[in-house]
């Protein structure tokens, strides 16, 4: 049986990846230092996953084992150096910490003379992740085993879509995931082009995909959190009950089309359709999603290239609208969470440094309209409050 190594136990691992991966035939090791969860998969070798849609129907993946990284590095090393397929899903920030097994055990696959090309990668909500990755892990090594690593190892980027709500069950294992998903795969950095998975979809050019995801998707459910939190709202399909709520992230997604449409040449009719579907799955009522969940870690998602900056940015620099984007990053900058760290230290900031301090330092702008007008959004926020 093939072998897949997927780093990250959580449930966006259990309940997308290692559910495809499953079904392409994979036995999959899963990697990650929650020990509840590592003993379960060992224990049991499958879990069962909830499809939030009528009749709540149950997939079981089967054929799983899990390794704890921190108890046991030795053992991720010789599975990175065994296995035929890499992923993962820990979050952006968690990357730089796997990138030392991975560097080890790229080491021992090349001190085994393996020529069996194999693909690592990044299912993260981020653009460019696998080469993200690919610079962590590129730190361990010395000249021979980065010219190993350019001919056998591949770090193609990725794109993942699904929504996987916090929850918790009785069941560690067990998870609830949302009907639809989509993972794209980047082709032109693929080392092992034979390996395609059913379910996947492979571009030659993935970044217009990626961005519609995340200018799309991720811009829209925090969005729809960040107002939603503002008016009180709980969960995200509490907040698209509210109008106001609802009619800015209608504006939001179609400020972005004009950027996609734009940039890419994306079909506006057929993106129209795409957003469409978001909403719908932001109003899927068989979700329970927390908005402190979707919200948390403002100053990530306020980041030069991410979700809210990134196309402001550039639908200045083409000269197209973006004043409900801006709109929103007055929202996220008001936002309040007592138990989300970011959210502390950023409204900490705000009480201690003059505003547009903290929108530079934030944002990591240095366009001073863009950083007037930021400040002028959010203050008219708070005067309105």
């Amino acid at each position: 049986m093939k072998q897949a190594l997927h780093f990250g136990a959580g449930n966006i691992g259990r309940g997308f990846i290692g559910e495809i991966l499953f079904n392409n035939g994979f036995a999959v090791t899963f990697v990650d230092v929650n020990d509840t969860l590592i003993k379960a998969l060992n224990d049991r070798h499958c879990y069962s996953i909830e499809i939030a849609q009528e009749g709540k129907p149950h997939i079981d993946v089967r054929d799983v084992s899990g390794i704890n990284n921190r108890e046991n590095p030795q053992a991720v090393i010789k599975a990175v150096a065994e296995t035929d397929i890499i992923t993962t899903a820990i979050g952006p920030n968690i990357l730089p910490f796997i990138a030392e097994l991975i560097a080890k055990g790229i080491q021992e696959r090349k001190a085994k003379a393996s020529t069996q090309s194999i693909d690592i990668l990044a299912c993260e909500n981020m653009i460019g992740g696998s080469q993200f990755l690919k610079e962590e892990v590129c730190k361990y090594l010395d000249k021979d085993d980065l010219e190993y690593l350019d001919t056998y190892i591949g770090f193609p980027n990725a794109a993942v879509d699904r929504i996987v709500p916090a929850q918790s069950h009785e069941d560690p294992l067990f998870v609830v995931v949302e009907p639809f998903n989509e993972w794209v795969v980047e082709t032109k950095r693929m080392k092992n082009p034979d390996l395609r998975l059913a379910n996947v979809h492979y571009e030659d050019n993935l970044e217009p995909f990626i961005e519609r995801k995340l200018f799309s998707v991720n811009s829209g459910h925090a969005t729809s959190a960040y107002i939603g939190a503002y008016y009180g709202a709980k969960t995200i399909l509490e907040a698209l009950q509210t109008q106001a709520v609802r009619s800015q992230i209608q504006a939001v997604l179609g400020e972005i089309r004009q950027l996609l449409v734009s940039k890419w040449g994306f079909d506006d009719a057929e993106l129209r359709d795409y957003h469409d579907v978001i909403i719908s799955r932001f109003e899927n009522p068989y979700i329970v999603d927390d908005i402190e969940r979707v919200a948390r870690t403002p100053i990530r998602k306020l980041g030069y290239d991410e979700r809210f900056i990134r196309p402001i940015r550039e639908l200045k620099e083409r000269q197209l609208p973006y004043a409900n984007l801006l709109k929103t990053v007055a929202f996220v900058f008001t936002y309040k969470d007592s138990h989300d760290e970011q959210s502390l230290k950023l409204q900490s900031d705000l009480s201690q440094k003059p505003l547009i301090e903290v929108v530079e330092e934030v944002t990591g702008l240095k366009d001073t309209q863009l950083i007037a007008e930021l400040v002028d959004s959010i203050e008219a926020l708070i005067t309105a409050k």
